[in-house]
């Protein structure tokens, strides 16, 4: 079934390119927001938590689907069982809503760069520059169509000339531009207030509420209930241990949010005297707060160059993850030519992605959910889609496939799975427990009813 499926060439490259699918704009920008709004500390401790135990098992589960079935999401759940051939369907579904909104914000990033690299700190930082320049037409949709592109010519290259092969020089960068970013932060005045708030917990902070939002963060995070660990998994040779690569996965992931909440509160804490509600902007906080602390800095043009490059690199190796696992899908369906597939998912995002980026200006009347077009579909995709997906590769992993089968598959050619019983406990009982409750969190959210 494998034989004529590209493969990664080797474990570090399987390692970055998922690495690089994990960590994205999700790290960046949602991590430190959501780690400033539930109490620092104590967000990153029951992050961390949940990173290692459910974060681990839903991962060793979905590459362990796409290793052993050499098939990408909807593939592998019908050739295991054809019955539940509908949950490939829906996980097929999440990359297909993403990819299109998550290329306009992935042009804005690119914007922001060109502003700071042309010497427009001192106007980025402007109150009315991020909302003028969503509410255009043709700048926003030029910048996103940009955006598309080069996520398309490197999904056309292919796994390992393309997917591998940029994921080797991106993801080292962007771990040496965050730690280097992160410690010249913690040199200015008033930055390890900051640091104190987002490393000590506190358990007054403590709440259902955090640990959901832990938890929706992990998905977000971590490519979970999307198909596309499945698609990377199908890549993957027998001879990769699955088990330290997953780890060393998590080891990127959670690393790379915390020293980006490690940059990003310590800096916007010293700017606004202290108060952390400063970081509660979502996108606001990376396109509207942080401009104003580089404005603020000595060599702030320069920095804020640096991160939204930084930022780039996240944004647009996730978006390939995204892509690819659409492309991949729709190869397995229909035995397109890879070129082929790339250009007809590289227009659906174009047709698909204007509408979210008219959704700040000329179409702002189009309020689905009572949201804009690009919250409605980040809504559907995160809140809903997701946290069902998830729960049902739970319940098929756990009682229709057993856990045995995913044991198996990760102990191919002697390798060993140290966690198998944790792994089976968790992915039976304890995952969907959760996923439930994240799943009624998100829809009393949506209704107004907020959980406490």
């Amino acid at each position: 079934m494998k034989s004529n499926r590209s493969n990664f060439t080797s474990r570090i490259g399987f390692i970055l390119a998922a690495s690089g699918s994990a960590v994205g704009l999700g790290n960046i920008w949602r991590f430190p927001y959501l780690a400033a709004q539930y109490g620092g500390g104590t967000f990153l401790l029951c992050y961390i938590i949940l990173a290692v135990t459910f974060g681990f098992s839903l991962m060793i589960a979905e590459i362990a689907l796409g290793r052993k079935t050499g098939l990408s999401a909807i593939g592998a759940f019908a050739s295991l069982n054809k019955r539940y051939r509908f949950v490939g369907v829906l996980a097929a579904l999440v990359p297909v809503i993403i990819y299109p909104y998550y290329s306009v914000i992935g042009g804005w990033v690119i914007k922001y760069f060109f502003t700071f690299l042309t010497g427009g700190v001192k106007t980025a930082a402007e109150d009315t520059y991020f909302t003028g320049f969503i509410s255009g037409v043709s700048e926003p949709i030029l910048w996103f169509t940009l955006f598309a592109a080069i996520t398309a010519v490197v999904v056309i290259c292919g796994v390992e000339k393309g997917i591998e092969k940029v994921s080797k020089i991106m993801m080292p960068l962007l771990v040496v531009l965050t730690i280097c970013i992160s410690l010249y932060v913690l040199t200015i005045d008033g930055a390890m207030d900051g640091v104190k708030y987002y490393v000590m917990p506190h358990m007054s902070d403590f709440s259902v509420k955090t640990v959901l939002s832990a938890m929706g963060q992990l998905f977000y995070s971590m490519s979970l209930a999307m198909g596309i660990m499945i698609t990377y998994g199908s890549y993957m040779k027998k001879s990769t241990n699955l088990e330290s690569s997953v780890r060393q996965i998590e080891v990127f992931d959670t690393g790379i949010a915390f020293f980006a909440g490690l940059m990003i509160i310590p800096a916007v804490f010293a700017f606004s005297g202290g108060d952390p509600s400063a970081l509660n902007a979502g996108p606001g906080l990376m396109f509207i707060t942080l401009p104003k602390v580089f404005a603020s800095m000595k060599l702030g043009g320069i920095l804020g160059t640096v991160f939204f490059i930084l930022v780039f690199f996240a944004a647009v190796t996730s978006a390939i993850s995204l892509m690819e696992t659409i492309v991949s899908i729709l190869m397995d369906l229909f035995h397109w030519t890879r070129r082929t597939t790339s250009i007809i998912v590289f227009v659906y995002c174009l047709l698909m992605g204007i509408p979210s980026s008219l959704g700040f200006g000329i179409w702002d009347f189009i309020q689905p959910l009572g949201m804009s077009i690009l919250d409605a579909w980040d809504f559907i995709s995160n809140s809903i889609l997701m946290p069902i997906v998830a729960l049902l590769t739970c319940f098929f992993v756990g009682f229709v496939i057993k856990p045995q089968t995913i044991i198996d598959e990760a102990c191919a050619e002697g390798a060993a799975f140290k966690w198998k019983s944790l792994f089976t406990v968790i992915i039976k009982w304890v995952a969907p427990i959760i996923l439930i409750a994240i799943l009624i969190s998100s829809i009393l959210n949506a209704l107004g009813i907020f959980v406490m």
